[in-house]
């Protein structure tokens, strides 16, 4: 360390001659570098063990800096750059950018702005060179974050129409912990669309006071008024994200509070709520996200075409209702248990509406007429909910603004069964999936098997943590974090004979080296008393069923300070444009059992070569910087 840059920081703080724990973390975060509070105490408490006074002089507190800061791994990458081991030249870091991070464009520039925004030391940064501190704070920042810089701004074509996207989708928003007794809550809503989420689902019933009410119905779930939900959306739609957002309606309500829930959507969202066509034309093709920024849309039933709603646009239609053939209840969802589950006596009747060919959709389902007030339906544009017979139907009858709801059983079997048909029909027509009702504790299915079709809203329950929210969160990182991802062309193109099992000649194999070479300030094991862990890291590709793998890697014993590994993990992808790629630390309790530490879910596309950063996330998606991991990532 320079001990003038050094000493000029800390001398202050240690006039009296010695320092206490606080102290020693104040200290700490003047030297701009994060540390983790369970790590610093136990360093410190090793240095004091053997005295008397839980204090440190200038000297241990350097000690613990340099045990914590100084990582030998990256004083060998340093090192192999530096031509005299204390410095680097403007030319070495430049070589060391192009050689090791394979940076292509302008190198010199870019080693000009890491030398001004990471070193610290004045005279070193005046020299315009590097030393060993400023190259400590580029490796650990977001500058050398594996995932790719250009991908954290919207980077794709945003004018394709509607159905040509991945949009971020929630299920049951309103719950925010199980299906069955859990609160209803405004939270859920603001925070998934804080997260990006693009399509919100709203559960209406008729409540007291002719007031619309949102909750589970059948269950015991808390009630929110209708109108408290459209505010919060009026409030947040677009804080994350410009593009367009969809509440699909999940309506229960009768005619009379159906034109309740149209009055507060028009009065409360005023000009974000579409109420005609783009340029009041025909639709001949779902216009694209761009031309909707700023814009929520309304998914609901609805009585007869665009054209003749907006033709009654301006004239007073409130009384009116008409009638949509339907099946026994008049939701989307389209299996038995969607909403009235829960319940054992339901289980003999559970599974009928699955079997192929899909029509008709149930056990001897009765078509009933629905009654839909003509002035929600009027509100309804682009997203006109479609009960799904089959595909042929679909591509014989079904309109571009018309979309469906399948159920993740019935769509499961059309992926193993029909899965071209499937892609055929996503490429022309939006396609949501939702979970199964029998999933009382609002457990999620893997999203990736619907991405792998071209389904463009695969609905989760946002407030459930685990594996299958991190590929979700991983995904939508990608293009900004917007909450729309353009598919790739083969899920686009309506001639596409593209499915997940027989990739034929859409596949652009890529191959993917992994060199995990340390971790940093990792999560202690809850079973530690101090700051130890058996940390284990468990790298895996999500993608198309040839693309599935999982890698593991060796344990480190009682070290989640600083393990090391240096262990390579080489990946075959066929298809690398739906992979996903997660690394998953864990500590290992028992020969059987690991408990989760922390994860990181990416695009397989936005992975950067070279020494990267892996920033590591909680469960429930929160950074648990400084935690990560080193790696080495190379592919061609």
């Amino acid at each position: 360390i320079s001990p003038t840059w050094f000493l000029s920081i800390i001398q202050n703080e240690f006039r009296n001659g010695k320092i206490d724990l606080d102290s020693t973390m104040k200290l700490l975060e003047k030297l701009q570098m994060p540390f983790d509070f369970a790590h610093v105490k136990h360093v410190f408490k090793k240095t004091v063990d053997k005295r008397k006074v839980p204090t440190i002089n200038m000297e241990d507190f350097r000690a613990i800096y340099r045990t914590i800061v100084h990582r030998p791994e990256f004083h060998e990458r340093f090192r192999a750059y530096s031509a005299n081991g204390k410095i680097l030249a403007d030319n070495e870091l430049t070589e060391f950018l192009r050689k090791e991070q394979y940076e292509t464009e302008s190198c010199e520039s870019i080693a000009l702005e890491i030398i001004l925004k990471y070193e610290p030391i004045e005279e070193v940064r005046r020299r315009r060179q590097l030393s060993f501190e400023g190259f400590v704070r580029y490796m650990s920042s977001e500058d050398c974050s594996i995932f790719k810089s250009s991908h954290r701004t919207i980077y794709q074509d945003m004018n394709h129409p509607l159905c040509d996207y991945f949009i971020s989708s929630s299920h049951n928003t309103y719950l925010v912990s199980d299906q069955l007794i859990g609160p209803s809550d405004l939270w859920g809503y603001t925070s998934a669309l804080l997260k990006g989420c693009r399509c919100l689902e709203i559960d209406c019933w008729d409540g007291s006071n002719n007031e619309p009410v949102v909750y589970h119905g059948h269950t015991l779930t808390s009630k929110i008024s209708f109108c408290s939900v459209i505010r919060v959306v009026d409030k947040y739609a677009f804080m994350t994200s410009e593009y367009p957002v969809v509440l699909s309606l999940e309506n229960h309500c009768s005619p009379k509070q159906q034109e309740v829930m149209a009055d507060y959507l028009e009065s409360i969202l005023g000009d974000k709520l579409l109420t005609s066509t783009i340029d009041g034309t025909a639709v001949s093709q779902l216009p694209s996200p761009e031309a909707l920024k700023f814009k929520i849309l309304i998914k609901n039933k609805k009585v007869g075409t665009i054209e003749e709603g907006l033709l009654r646009r301006n004239v007073d239609n409130h009384g009116e209702t008409g009638e949509v053939s339907d099946f026994e209840n008049m939701s989307d969802e389209d299996e038995t248990d969607e909403k009235t589950p829960l319940y054992p006596k339901s289980d003999s009747s559970k599974r009928k509406s699955d079997c192929i060919p899909p029509t008709p959709p149930r056990k001897k389902a009765k078509m009933k007429k629905v009654k839909i007030a003509v002035p929600l339906s009027d509100l309804v544009i682009y997203t006109k909910s479609e009960r799904f017979v089959s595909f042929e139907h679909s591509l014989a009858h079904q309109q571009c603004y018309e979309n469906n709801s399948i159920g993740e059983v019935r769509a499961r079997k059309f992926v193993k069964h029909s899965a071209r048909e499937f892609v055929s029909h996503t490429s022309r027509f939006i396609t949501r999936i939702y979970p199964k009702g029998t999933r009382a504790t609002s457990s999620n299915y893997n999203p990736q098997e619907f991405w792998n079709v071209g389904c463009q809203m695969v609905a989760l329950n946002f407030q459930t943590p685990g594996v299958q929210m991190e590929l979700q969160d991983g995904k939508f990182l990608d293009n900004g974090g917007c909450g729309y991802i353009l598919k790739p062309e083969f899920l686009r193109n309506h001639n596409s004979t593209f499915t997940p099992y027989d990739v034929g000649r859409y596949s652009k194999p890529m191959s993917l080296s992994i060199r995990l070479i340390s971790g940093h300030q990792l999560p202690p094991s809850t079973l530690s008393k101090t700051n130890k862990a058996d940390p284990l890291v468990q790298i895996e590709i999500y993608g198309v069923p040839e693309d599935q793998a999982k890698k593991k890697s060796s344990v480190i014993k009682s070290n989640a300070l600083s393990p090391r590994w240096d262990e390579t993990f080489s990946f075959n992808v066929q298809v690398p444009e739906l992979a996903l790629i997660r690394f998953c630390v864990e500590d290992e309790i028992s020969l059987v059992t690991n408990e989760f530490l922390g994860q990181y879910t990416l695009p397989l596309l936005s992975l950067r070569k070279g020494y990267r950063k892996v920033p590591l996330l909680s469960r429930d998606g929160g950074n648990l910087e400084p935690a990560s991991l080193f790696v080495h990532v190379w592919y061609y």
